[in-house]
């Protein structure tokens, strides 16, 4: 877990449940990076964290700042409900520690970089408390993300593309950002969208 604020005093002991922000979305949008930004500009009292995620793969110097973690291991923290929620995407395994559950009891706003297929068990955990968030772009842009990244063939692009539409067919989030132009509009309709949808516990 790692974010750069901390809870707001509530004025009771017993603080009601924070808000569980879930964003999900295709390859190429822009996820890691919005997040990356995001967590740089909150303020130390917002009260709001972003989950570090754990991953089969190694550290990446321009991609996401994950922790690490071997499948051998990834598969012991699974079977020993180390992780609040966990996925499988593309052969890597995908997890959240289950330090997240001790933020949101405290009152915390957890922001995860989530999946759309783990979406529904998410839902049915967290009910309520959760805010779901789309961040996409063009299909055009997708495209040309994913080969700047120059990790996959031009088969596998078009089939990451050709997933993503049909992952996003009939979804219904609580907020959408489209992110193809500047980065920092981007950003700055996510800040908002804190802002305006997480409120602190009264």
């Amino acid at each position: 877990m790692t974010g750069r604020a901390v809870r707001r005093g509530h004025g009771t002991d017993r603080p009601c449940p924070g808000r569980l922000v879930y964003v999900i979305g295709p390859s190429g949008a822009g996820k890691d990076t919005i997040l990356r930004h995001v967590e740089t500009q909150l303020p130390l009292d917002a009260g709001i964290v972003i989950a570090r995620r754990y991953i089969t793969r190694p550290p990446d110097r321009d991609g996401e700042h994950h922790i690490p973690i071997s499948r051998a291991a990834f598969d012991d923290l699974r079977r020993s409900s180390g992780f609040a929620m966990s996925w499988e995407s593309h052969g890597l395994g995908y997890g959240i520690g289950r330090d997240v559950l001790g933020c949101l009891a405290s009152g915390l706003t957890v922001v995860v970089n989530g999946s759309r297929e783990h979406l529904p068990v998410v839902q049915r955990d967290f009910g309520e408390r959760l805010l779901t968030v789309l961040v996409t772009a063009s299909r055009e842009t997708l495209a040309a993300r994913l080969s700047r990244r120059n990790r996959e063939t031009e088969r596998e692009i078009a089939a990451r593309l050709e997933r993503a539409e049909l992952l996003q067919r009939d979804l219904v989030t609580d907020v959408v950002i489209h992110n193809d132009g500047d980065l920092s509009t981007a950003v700055e309709e996510f800040m908002h969208m804190l802002a305006e949808k997480v409120q602190p516990c009264a």
